[in-house]
């Protein structure tokens, strides 16, 4: 093996479609020393049995845009190559056999529409005029995108591998990473061996991408990082020839768990069922390649038995072949991608839950930029692996949810819908207290959070629609008691990372754009950017004494914050530290707030010793905690910090002082409508890291008078030239309609953008959405003066625009 390097700028582990595509776009960047190692032969592991399936409609407008470039890449890989890639842009059809679902792929049709994706709705008879052999007895509508389509997953991959090689790349097959060499935080070099096992070797590299599809995990380890994802088993059979078959659309019936595709005159049908089999506990095997898993026909029967209800045909023809694949499964359905937390050289791309074929050209295409540039291309916050929690990578717990994971990508995709494996990991202080009084729990990054609390008699459970939901009532008396009297909600999960040494406040000044020169005590929101000015966390900052601060963050980007940080430290003598478990936190808002804590604590809770935007310590009970008087519902109120060991305490006295006032405990559903009516941007929907600071309203929390910190000169820019979009609060003129996100938005009668986020606001009394207007060149008047219509299921609501909280707009009521 003489040939291979003995150095290299950027080994890529997995000759995969996804490690075929990264190669291809960092040599297309440019990049020499580029090399590819696969264990086997190229496509070898999953990419060579998958169906093919080109789809551009994601869930997220980013998402959308990654899946819509794979499409427009393989259109032209063939002639760019010379490899045939059997790419036709034959159309798709997915069709809705429920009202729900109908309305679901009609919700995804509109999205769609703003993202620019050609798409349209179809009734039952138009379905039935474009896939005359399907059966439309109980089809509800569907949805057509004429330039999707289907393709040969090995020859796309190796289209890829052969237009990285025509650019310098180095692709070698059987060759076996056995290791990875380091050095801090930094991965230094690969060991190899031969397939054969007669020569073996280092390659020392500046950077090492793991594409190593379901041995990800595995090749995640080898450099102490996390990959959560599983293998399962995923079947489809192919007919024998069918007299007449010619060229289909793709089909997917999701309310059968099915998806179609012809294919030379068969047609080849495939199930994502909901109960998956996890394969490969114990590992996989050493001699894997090309290799099919046992045929299990009774587990494949009722997808077969409702295929031949829904397409005749299929009962007539034969069965040609029965495959069952192994398939790579996260968590959360979502691939990984990025700059692995624990490393800082480190790449991940891998586990692509049955659409890497679609997924491949724009992930290899995103992951290269951020290679080449240092930053994100745009937001990718849905797939950035920095969003797995450690406990995510436990094997038994992986197992447990690759079970329902697969199933999911064709289950209803309703608004609210919680995982229903592997739940529990997780627990606040005050789990079993607030399961005790009703509490229906949710999950997010592990964690069990109670997201709205049942009446007595009322079951303790979601019951999933795309209308009002039956914990509706139940969140809008938990919304009003927090507007007119006083509700108490669990705030534990949300993550606390103490930043102390001799340095903590220069650094803090140089990662946040406010200034946190501030006495002990105070409380400052502020963000982290990056150099183009884009949002990478929304937090905020309490300093506790001279030398500690703690940052609070959202639960789901804790790992993500904290690891900004410490890639930010230089020189900075400072110990970061994440205390999340250690204290428990209550959040007590609403107008009676000041009363409740008043008769709890001897301590003052007024205006003069404990204004908003600081923190005190405090007794409460006969124990200790702290209280930080800010909100995220805009109303008076504190967080209260305790002890993990005197939560319980906390919890007991603060509830039956409450008892005579009619305290309300109170979900995360209620702070979501409640944060949505003040105008408070939600991070990862409203702000993120492609979204300025100044578009997104935030500029009064950037003190660009302080020295140089990260993102100054592009807020500086930004505040010259104004902004290039802003940031609006939108209602609804009709109280009947919902908003999620992602509902197209429409100006004076032509889509300009999309809601980022949305909720029902009970106290303004309709649902109201949050989201960009493009403005360049233009005054807030100007864009405050237009018409507005937001698209929910294809049809135009009118609604209200405000750059200004449209619920209490000069923040009096936290202030009193």
């Amino acid at each position: 093996m003489s040939e291979l390097p003995t150095q290299a700028r950027v080994v890529i582990i997995g000759g995969g479609v996804i490690g075929c595509s990264v190669a291809y776009h960092l040599t297309k960047l440019g990049w020499k020393d580029v090399v590819l190692l696969e264990r086997k032969q190229l496509t070898s592991g999953t990419t060579w049995h998958a169906a093919g399936l080109i789809a551009q409609l994601r869930a997220t407008a980013n998402m959308t845009k990654l899946a819509k470039y794979s499409q427009e890449l393989y259109g032209a890989l063939e002639e760019e190559t010379g490899v045939a890639t059997g790419f036709k842009r034959c159309g798709s059809i997915t069709v809705a056999l429920t009202e729900e679902r109908r309305e679901e792929i009609f919700r995804q049709a509109a999205m769609a529409r703003a993202f620019g994706v050609d798409v349209e709705e179809i009734s039952p008879e138009e379905v039935k005029a474009r896939y005359e052999h399907l059966n439309i007895g109980d089809v509800t509508g569907g949805v057509w995108l004429p330039k999707d389509g289907q393709g040969d997953p090995a020859n796309i991959a190796l289209a890829l591998a052969k237009g990285a090689r025509q650019r310098g790349a180095l692709v070698k097959e059987r060759i076996k990473v056995t290791g990875l060499s380091k050095d801090g935080r930094r991965v230094s070099g690969v060991d190899w061996v031969s397939d054969d096992g007669t020569a073996q070797g280092h390659i020392k590299a500046d950077m090492v991408v793991n594409c190593a599809g379901m041995w990800g995990h595995e090749v995640g380890r080898m450099a102490g990082v996390n990959v959560p994802l599983h293998a399962c088993e995923h079947f489809y059979i192919v007919t024998e020839a069918i007299k007449g078959l010619t060229q289909m659309p793709v089909l997917r019936v999701p309310d059968e768990c099915a998806y179609y595709k012809e294919d030379a005159g068969k047609m080849l049908l495939g199930a994502f069922e909901p109960n998956a089999k996890p394969w490969a506990m114990k590992g996989i095997p050493d001699t894997f390649e090309f290799d099919q898993l046992p045929e299990d026909f009774d587990h494949f029967e009722p997808i077969l038995e409702n295929a031949c209800n829904r397409m005749p045909m299929l009962a007539e023809a034969g069965i040609h072949t029965f495959f069952n694949g192994p398939e790579s499964f996260t968590p959360d359905d979502a691939y990984h991608l990025g700059l692995a937390p624990e490393m800082d050289n480190f790449w991940v791309a891998a586990g692509f839950n049955s659409i890497g074929i679609q997924s491949a050209g724009g992930a290899g295409m995103a992951l290269a930029q951020w290679m080449d540039e240092g930053q994100k291309p745009f937001d990718l916050g849905d797939v950035d692996i920095s969003r797995m929690q450690p406990f995510q990578g436990n094997k038994h717990y992986l197992f447990e949810r690759s079970k329902e994971t697969l199933g999911l990508l064709y289950a209803d995709h309703f608004p609210y819908r919680q995982k229903a494996t592997a739940r529990g990991v997780r627990r606040t202080p005050f789990h079993h207290h607030l399961l005790e009084q009703g509490a229906v729990m949710g999950e997010l990054g592990g964690w069990e959070r109670a997201n709205w609390f049942a009446n007595e008699g009322q079951e303790r459970e979601y019951q999933y629609s795309w209308k009002r939901q039956n914990w509706f009532e139940n969140s809008a008396a938990e919304h009003r008691a927090v507007r007119e009297n006083v509700g108490m909600y669990d705030m534990s999960s949300f993550g606390k990372l103490r930043v102390e040494g001799p340095d903590a406040e220069a650094f803090l000044n140089y990662v946040c754009g406010a200034n946190l020169s501030v006495p002990a005590g105070k409380i400052v929101y502020t963000q982290f950017l990056n150099a183009r000015g884009g949002i990478e966390a929304d937090v905020t900052v309490t300093r506790l004494t001279e030398t500690a601060y703690l940052v609070v963050t959202p639960a789901i980007t804790r790992l993500a914050d904290e690891t900004w940080m410490r890639r930010h430290l230089g020189d900075h003598r400072v110990v970061i530290t994440d205390v999340t478990a250690g204290e428990g936190v209550l959040a007590v808002m609403g107008p009676n707030a000041r009363k409740l804590l008043e008769k709890v604590s001897p301590n003052d809770f007024s205006n003069a010793v404990n204004p908003f935007g600081t923190a005190q310590e405090i007794e409460l009970g006969m124990g200790l905690a702290r209280v930080h008087r800010v909100t995220y519902v805009g109303e008076l109120g504190w967080e209260i910090y305790v002890g993990a060991d005197m939560a319980g305490h906390a919890f007991e006295t603060l509830h039956a002082a409450g008892q005579d006032m009619g305290l309300k405990l109170c979900g995360m559903h209620m702070m979501d409508s409640c944060r949505i009516e003040k105008g408070f941007r939600h991070f990862g929907h409203d702000i993120t890291c492609e979204d300025h600071v100044i578009d997104a309203g935030l500029g009064f929390a950037v003190k660009t008078d302080k020295p140089s910190f990260i993102g100054r000169d592009a807020v500086l820019e930004r505040r010259e030239t104004g902004p290039k979009a802003r940031m609006l609060q939108f209602k609804l003129t009709d109280p009947e309609p919902l908003l999620y996100h992602n509902e197209p938005l429409i100006r004076d009668g032509e889509i300009v953008g999309y809601i980022s986020s949305g909720s029902y606001g009970h106290t303004l009394g309709a649902a109201v959405g949050m989201g960009y207007v493009p403005c360049e060149g233009e005054k807030a008047a100007d864009v405050l003066a237009s018409t507005y219509e937001i698209d929910v299921m294809g049809t135009k609501v009118r609604a209200e625009a405000s750059l200004k909280p449209m619920y209490d707009p000069k923040s009096e009521r936290v202030k009193v």
